[in-house]
């Protein structure tokens, strides 16, 4: 049988992914964090309307790691990282895989502002001459990085207004559509400030009860992180599941378990941020790489 050239041609590929992650867990090191590894596999995720989980023997395959993650903040633990797989389904293509790989981290007592400062800081370790060059886009990683709230960004490039997005269901098309591909692409971009109905799992902002203190980060014009300053409201929480909860079954989507023990313990969580970040979509910019296939070792058709 012959080699499977396909596959070997991605060696130098996989190399360097390699490395990238072995710098990750070194920062994340000399920063005090503590690297931790929660279970794949849980009776609930958090639900929400757009992810759809994949089952598992009646439970499912997570999302993301939050939940146990959070759970170990309110055990005492100040400062933590994952690196691991998580599935959602449905989610292929160019920059999509329904496996995908996610590094999270977290940290007690500070807000979405210091996770910015996260981002900034762990690009420019793994980029120390600050400059990428992905698909002929040179990226001036020199920070401070570019900020625009939501509020900003509708006002600059979307042909309605941001509440009338959000009233017509048209905030993801005009997201996509209309907002992602003007974003400057020379530069990283932090977009914050979400409407707070796409947050579910964020704390309101301070003085703005419709605003969620909710980043993404945006390199290249390709999104690549998602946090938020962590609601610890026991009651409010609960109530954001329920709805999201009521929308999914509205729709016909598979209804999914209350994750009790996360709420159970969520009022023992100091005030804490969090943040995911796709380590393939990572691997993609600083390899230079447009397909997402082709800087993991194997993806669903070749199984």
């Amino acid at each position: 049988m012959e080699v499977n050239w396909r596959l070997a041609k991605k060696r130098p590929v996989l190399e360097q992914r390699a490395r990238i992650l072995q710098q990750i867990r070194a920062f994340f090191s000399s920063n005090n964090f503590l690297e931790v590894d929660t279970p794949h596999r849980i009776p609930a995720n958090a639900p929400e309307f757009y992810i759809d989980a994949v089952a598992s023997e009646g439970w499912f395959l997570h999302t993301s790691p939050e939940l146990c993650m959070k759970r170990l903040l309110a055990a005492g633990y100040e400062r933590i990282f994952q690196i691991c797989h998580c599935w959602r389904a449905g989610e292929e293509g160019h920059k999509h895989l329904p496996e995908y790989n996610m590094l999270e981290w977290y940290r007690c007592h500070c807000d979405y502002h210091q996770l910015m400062q996260d981002c900034e800081d762990l690009i420019c370790r793994l980029c120390e001459n600050r400059l990428l060059h992905w698909q002929g886009q040179p990226i001036d990683l020199t920070p401070p990085w570019p900020r625009l709230t939501l509020s900003e960004a509708f006002s600059r490039y979307s042909p309605v207004p941001l509440r009338t997005a959000l009233a017509n269901n048209q905030f993801d098309l005009i997201i996509d559509r209309d907002i992602e591909p003007q974003l400057p692409a020379d530069r990283p971009l932090f977009l914050y400030d979400y409407p707070l109905e796409q947050a579910s799992l964020a704390r309101r902002k301070p003085g703005s009860p419709d605003v969620a203190e909710r980043v993404e980060l945006y390199i290249g014009g390709l999104e690549l992180a998602n946090g938020f300053s962590e609601l610890n409201d026991q009651n409010e929480q609960r109530q954001r599941f329920e709805q999201e909860e009521k929308l999914r079954r509205q729709a016909g989507k598979t209804p999914y378990p209350t994750p009790q023990k996360f709420l159970d313990e969520l009022a023992q969580l100091p005030p804490s941020a969090g943040i995911a970040l796709g380590i393939d979509r990572l691997v993609m910019l600083m390899s230079d790489t447009h397909q997402i296939e082709d800087v993991v070792s194997f993806t669903p058709g070749d199984l």
